[in-house]
This record gives structure tokens, sequence and C-alpha cells, in this order.
């Protein structure tokens, strides 16, 4: 049954657990246990592929200006860089201005967050209490911006819906005070895929109602079979009231590096800019100038990609039809249902105690929509980021224990 969205934010039913950092949780659940053989953690989305060759020298010849300020919109030949990359990767409906329509950020994470601010700030007074839209199950920084900027609220995206949020569900009410609409594509934890026919009537929505589209992107380039497209694309000749939303550390297995950027409406970027002049630390100048050569070097991406590849053969075999089990469009995560062994909480014990495998509840990545439901529960998430053999390792421990 497909849930429709509320026009009040779902409760948590007197728990503040539901609003936590699921990590922190599973950290809290698994303390107590020891597991039951050596551990292999599919839990964290943290790419354990080598980095790439290059960044190394590049931060060398580039140290001194560790010794510097940068500015916060980012090194003219970064943006020029990122720009570059967008139109050869997308199909976009003209090149972007570097000097207005892109904006460099601390990682996609920090961008995410602070745009929310942004976008209320942009969009302006809207009827009723300002609300913030969002998939649920959702990565966690979207419920955090939202609630620092609006009312979050909900949208249960389950395999019934193709695990994107249903927008034939959303009532005039709800979209008429909305200020912005988190979407992640492809998405995490389920690794679904909006097509071009959904990111267009997505834009539909948002002209006539006036709301920002924050489309996180960072899987973007981690995929097995066809390449996802972005919102950028279906965002019309001036890219109004759209922001997409990249990063490098899942395309180039840099996570510590902290480097992405936004990009799309000219207006929209210009006013979170003036946001973060004041609330965000700039980026360090030698990560941009590794930044700039990533985003010119397809090399390490494409063997990125191999090797993904052969870990999602290795779930096609070992894992079969268990489970609910589908190659995701994109993305390194799996999303097993687990329902009929139990509770999702009760089989994350399960695997660690006896299995040494770590994986996070689906529950926890989710919140409780007004009636109680949670999109996430009977669900764990897997997350294949380490080495082939080491992946093939815990996928038959798995299934040796949950049968």
């Amino acid at each position: 049954m497909v849930m429709t969205a509320s026009s009040r934010a779902p409760q948590a039913s007197g728990s503040s657990d539901n609003q936590r950092s699921p990590f922190v949780r599973l950290n809290e659940l698994l303390a107590p246990h020891e597991p039951g053989k050596p551990l292999i953690s599919l839990a964290v989305g943290e790419p354990q592929h080598p980095v790439p060759d290059f960044v190394g020298p590049v931060l060398a010849k580039h140290v001194a200006d560790f010794g510097r300020y940068p500015m916060n919109q980012g090194m003219e030949p970064f943006r020029n860089a990122a720009s570059a990359w967008l139109s050869s990767r997308f199909k976009l409906p003209r090149a972007l201005d570097p000097k207005s329509e892109l904006l460099v950020l601390n990682g996609s994470r920090e961008g995410l967050f602070l745009a929310a601010i942004a976008a209320a700030r942009y969009v302006g007074p809207k009827p009723g209490k300002p609300a913030i839209l969002m998939p649920n199950p959702f990565y966690p920084v979207y419920g955090a911006g939202a609630g620092a900027a609006a009312e979050p609220v909900y949208l249960p995206t389950t395999v019934e819906n193709g695990f994107l949020p249903d927008l034939d569900a959303i009532d005039e009410a709800t979209l008429a005070r909305t200020v912005a609409f988190y979407l992640a594509s492809p998405a995490n934890p389920q690794g679904s895929v909006a097509s071009r026919d959904y990111f267009t009537r997505l834009k539909s929505l948002a002209d006539r109602h006036n709301f920002m589209i924050l489309s996180d992107e960072c899987y973007s380039e981690i995929y097995t079979r066809q390449a996802p497209g972005s919102a950028l694309e279906c965002a019309g000749p001036d890219f109004t009231r759209v922001a997409a939303f990249q990063s490098l550390s899942k395309r180039s297995n840099l996570p510590g590096l902290r480097v992405g950027f936004a990009a799309g409406d000219k207006t929209f970027i210009g006013k979170f800019l003036e946001l973060r002049n004041i609330a965000a630390p700039q980026v360090p100048m030698p990560l941009q100038q590794v930044a700039i050569v990533a985003y010119g070097d397809e090399a390490h991406v494409e063997e990125n990609r191999r090797l993904y590849r052969i870990k999602f053969d290795l779930a096609d075999q070992i894992i079969g039809n268990r489970y609910g089990y589908r190659r995701p469009d994109a993305g390194f995560c799996v999303w097993l249902n687990t329902s009929e062994i139990g509770d999702d909480v009760a089989v994350t014990l399960k695997l660690f105690r006896e299995a040494g495998v770590r994986v996070v509840p689906g529950s926890y990545l989710a919140r409780l929509q007004p009636d109680g439901f949670n999109p996430g529960a009977g669900y764990i998430r897997l997350a294949l980021v380490q080495d082939s053999e080491t992946t093939a390792q815990a996928l038959h421990r798995l299934v040796e224990t949950l049968g």
C-alpha cells in the first residue's frame, strides 16, 4: 500500500531515538556484544578502494597553500573543472556558468544541511508552517537540515512505489507550504534511480508551488549498468529551482578529502554563498587542487565501477533471490528484506553475534510516519565497500546465518 504524505511531521512515539544518528544507535546496540567471527563491517558507506595515485603528488605540490584562507565560493580552476565535468557527464540544457552557478562544498553532507536554510530564505514566506519534504528512509543529514529550517515531512519509499517518493500522493496543502524537496538519486539505501520523466514531474511541481529541488547525486558514478541522470538535465535553460549536489567521496574513493559542490539555480547559489560566507568553513586550496585533477580523470572512476561490478556479481550469485534481493540500479548498498526472519534490529544483532557481520537496521535509517509505519522496518542495509574477497566472505556468512 502506498502511504500518503501528511501535512504534519510524524512523531517518534515519545522516543528521542528516532531522531538520533543511526550509526550512534548501532554502536550502542552492539557495544554489549562480541562478534561471533572476525568482524567484517558492511555498515558504513565508506569506500575502501585505493585512493587514486595522483592525490599524494598534488597535495605535496600545493602544500604551501594550506597557509592561506581560500575563498568560500571556491577557486576558479576548481569551479571550471567541476562545471566542465558536469557538461561532459550529463545532457544539460546548456553549460553552467562556473562563476555564478556552482559552489564548492566541504563534501555534500555540509552542503545538504545548509541548503535547507538557504532554500527557506530563497523561497520566502509560505502559507502555513514551511515544510521540507524528503524520502523515508533517507540520508540523516536531510532530517537535520529540514529541522533547522522548517518542518520535516517524510515521504515513504517502499517497494510498491519503486523506492522513490510517490509524487501523486503528496496533498496540495503540503505542496503549498513546501520550501524544499530533498531527493536522492541514486537513492540511499535502496539504490533506485529517478527517471527523466520523474525529474520532469518533480520540476513541474517545484515550478507550480515555488520550492527548491535539492538533488543529492553523490552516488551517480557508482553503477554497474546504465549511468544515472541528473535533475539538472530536466531543470530548464536557467536551472531554476534546482540544485544538484556532488561529492568525490564515492566517485573517487576520497571520503576524507571532504570536497564536493552544489550547482544549479543562479539565485539560489547566490543565497547559498551568502550563508556559507558566515556559517561554513572554506575548503582548503590543496584539496581543491586534488579535486581539479579528479574531475579531469575518468580512468580511476571506471576502475572503481569495475570493482563494484565484481562485488555485485558476487551478491547476485551468493544471495540469489533471497530476502527480496535485487541488484540496485546504482550506488553500492544492498537493501534486504529480512522481515520473514525477524525484526530488523534482532536480525542485525544475530548477524553480529553469530556471523561477525555488521550491518545497519533499516528502521534506524527511517522515521515513523504519522500512522506509526516505519518504511525501513524489516530491512537491513549492507554497504559493499570492502574488497571482493572480504565481501564474498561476509555474504556467505550472512546467508549461512539467516538461511
